[in-house]
């Protein structure tokens, strides 16, 4: 008998144990930071406590979960495969319908492979607020080979701005420094996008 746990039980393991709905902010959230099972189980109450709606109690609720999912065996999941910037759209352009801009790390493997997604800032992009510091704090943290960064533009114009631009050499510089190459910058506009790799910003 197969006893893994998949997603659907486990979102509703956290729901039950913290007391939440299982399309709530708090569980939503959990799964958009850690979206696989494994990345999940290895989250810290520390962790936790930098997600809004998530105290010392929840924190420690979550923890218990956790505990008790880690002894079922895990499901090999299937990871998305970047091979283009088209692909890394694909798997951003939910992000069209947001109303303010969202700054996302993708990380990934050695095969291309999405490790996790994480929103690093949210507002008007500025060189000076997003730091590379932010970003390659989870890559490094998660052993990622390289990585893609995104965000939307609400008006939906995709056209890059003199910030996004200096963003996205300063993240590029970086990633040479620190041995994990950022292989794109994706703008995300309504049912559109534009690659600054593309553009030769990267």
């Amino acid at each position: 008998m197969n006893n893994s746990i998949d997603k659907i039980t486990f979102r509703n393991l956290l729901a039950t144990t913290t007391r939440e709905k299982e399309d709530s902010y708090v569980v939503s959230e959990l799964f958009t930071r850690y979206p696989s099972i494994q990345e999940l189980l290895a989250v810290t109450e520390e962790e936790l406590l930098q997600i809004r709606g998530i105290g010392n109690v929840k924190a420690k609720q979550i923890i218990a979960a956790l505990q008790l999912a880690r002894m079922n065996p895990c499901p090999i999941e299937q990871r998305f495969t970047i091979r283009s910037p088209q692909d890394a759209y694909d798997y951003l352009k939910d992000m069209q319908y947001l109303q303010q801009e969202h700054f996302v790390v993708l990380g990934l493997n050695t095969k291309n492979q999405i490790v996790f997604r994480e929103t690093v800032f949210v507002g008007s992009l500025n060189a000076s607020i997003v730091h590379p510091r932010e970003v390659f704090n989870h890559l490094v943290r998660r052993s990622c080979a390289s990585a893609i960064v995104g965000h939307n533009h609400p008006s939906g114009d995709v056209s890059p701005s003199m910030e996004d631009i200096n963003v996205t050499k300063r993240l590029g510089e970086a990633g040479k420094m620190m041995g994990i190459e950022i292989l794109d910058h994706i703008i995300v506009g309504h049912e559109r996008y534009i690659s600054l790799k593309e553009k030769g910003y990267l």
